[in-house]
């Protein structure tokens, strides 16, 4: 599992994974897409310590959460952006395990917090942005991954994602939790009306696999965005490969959209895939794919035309009862598909590559027909009336990095520069995209003002794995200019950069 955060702003929210708060599309001052520097930073306490943070403008305080030493929340004033100090700590004790997604909308933050037991129903406490105090405990679906406010504030939402335990014995529903602010009544759905279409989805990329194979527990709710009406949810299902598509009102599921695949053969997605080369060097590999399974997700309505942006990270299923991955030497190749397999199961080839087990077979003769890797190495953006894809970056992410010298050629035989987060927001008359890459340490931004062309802009060195990205527009900000706030997981800092006016 991973924590994340970011915040969506205008037409998706502030959101969590994790956040929120509503910022209107009005023109704000021009700023420099390319100047973004950090102006502060503050340690919250190393491993574990900044994975996810939400920013309440009617109090200027930022709300971090810290899982290293004791699970809680910090609060953190950015009254002033380059003097940001902590002011309170909200201890997650009295609720249960590791908080893992945090939200505010209009006075409220809302958090995500799993039981001590994992696969025991988890919690979304709300508490009070000035006074700390705790308005409302709601049980949800086990393991709440990420919390989020739809945009008119009237509904919280949660991804539980309802990981098995260690020996597979429990594996909860994986589920959605949708709460009722007037009242705090809460309704948690599962997928159970699409296990008949199992066989459709499957032949569109979608996965289930595991022990047992059962389709409820089996999928695993990661991210979600809301509709800039309020009325409609997409849910990332990480480990299957899709978005779901949620009727907030009536609490049900409208569809599943399976994502289908990367093709590595094709020159504008060429992979670096060896850790052990001494070198980086990306190149083709016929019946090698990417599984784009997304983590974060991002809401954009351009025209009345509604988008998607997704980080393509990619997570695998490694238990004491259940390990998925193999490297690509240690795995046995069709001689037709793969006729120079001895040179391609070499460290210089892809013998390194991590590949899923789960599928590849395709003739169930006991060797891979096709090889399949998880995550794209990219961010795409996706029709979210059709499901179809719109736009991929390709690998244009592990390229730029390359350039920059931050490519981190240890993980190449995993997911590259690994995007993880994605956030929208505006500044100026542009809409940006800011993507965070947990391998890489660092994140991109991307013009997005024409969603279906986005444009690279540049790309900013941050903190060790950053886990959450979050866009402060000028509108919300206590300076009246924009700002992207990263925390990261591995170093417990949180990061503010600021741009220069035009």
């Amino acid at each position: 599992m991973k924590h994340l955060y970011l915040v969506l702003i205008t037409f998706t929210l502030f959101s969590c994974r994790k956040e929120e708060t509503i910022v209107p599309l009005e023109n704000t001052q021009n700023e420099d897409l390319s100047a973004y520097q950090e102006i502060a930073s503050i340690n919250l306490g190393g491993l574990g310590a900044a994975e996810i943070t939400a920013f309440d403008p009617t109090t200027d305080r930022l709300f971090a959460v810290n899982n290293s030493a004791e699970n809680k929340i910090d609060v953190i004033d950015i009254s002033d952006p380059a003097n940001i100090k902590v002011i309170k700590s909200i201890s997650m004790l009295p609720y249960g395990g590791y908080v893992n997604s945090v939200a505010v909308y209009d006075g409220k933050l809302a958090a995500a917090i799993e039981s001590t037991n994992k696969q025991a129903l988890g919690k979304v406490v709300i508490f009070n942005t000035s006074t700390y105090a705790e308005i409302k405990s709601v049980d949800v679906g086990a393991l709440p991954d990420m919390v989020t406010f739809s945009n008119d504030g009237k509904y919280i939402l949660s991804a539980n994602e309802g990981e098995p335990s260690n020996d597979y014995l429990n594996d909860p529903e994986g589920s959605v939790s949708i709460i009722k602010v007037s009242d705090y009544s809460v309704k948690t759905i599962n997928f159970s009306a699409f296990e008949g279409q199992l066989a459709a989805l499957s032949a569109k990329g979608f996965r289930i696999f595991g022990p047992g194979k059962n389709f409820n527990k089996d999928i695993e709710p990661e991210y979600i965005t809301v509709s800039d009406d309020s009325k409609t949810a997409y849910v990332t299902l990480q480990e299957n490969n899709a978005i779901a598509e949620i009727d907030i009102i009536t609490g049900t599921v409208k569809k599943i959209n399976p994502l289908g695949f990367k093709d590595y053969s094709l020159e504008i997605n060429a992979i670096d895939a060896s850790d052990k080369d001494s070198k980086i060097a990306f190149s083709t590999y016929n019946k090698v794919f990417g599984i784009y399974m997304p983590d974060a997700i991002a809401y954009y309505n351009y025209n009345g035309n509604p988008y998607l942006f997704t980080a393509n990270e990619g997570d695998s299923r490694e238990y004491t009862a259940f390990t998925e991955m193999k490297r690509v030497s240690a795995v046995s190749l069709d001689a037709v598909n793969f006729p120079t397999a001895t040179t391609l199961k070499t460290d210089a080839a892809i013998g390194r590559l991590n590949v899923t087990t789960t599928l590849g077979d395709t003739d169930g003769d006991g060797d891979f027909d096709a090889l399949y890797s998880l995550g794209a190495r990219s961010f795409s953006v996706w029709d979210a009336n059709t499901g179809t894809q719109i736009f991929d970056s390709k690998n244009e992410l592990d390229k730029k990095a390359t350039d920059l010298t931050i490519y981190d050629d240890a993980r190449s035989d995993d997911k590259g520069v690994e995007p993880e987060s994605v956030t929208i927001g505006r500044v100026g008359n542009k809409t940006i995209a800011v993507v965070g890459m947990e391998r890489a340490d660092a994140f991109a931004i991307y013009d997005i003002t024409i969603p279906t062309a986005p444009v690279f802009v540049k790309m900013y060195k941050t903190g060790d794995a950053p886990e959450g990205v979050l866009f402060i527009p000028a509108s919300k900000s206590p300076i009246n200019q924009s700002l992207i706030v990263i925390s990261s997981e591995n170093d417990g800092l949180v990061k503010i950069y600021k741009t220069t006016k035009l």
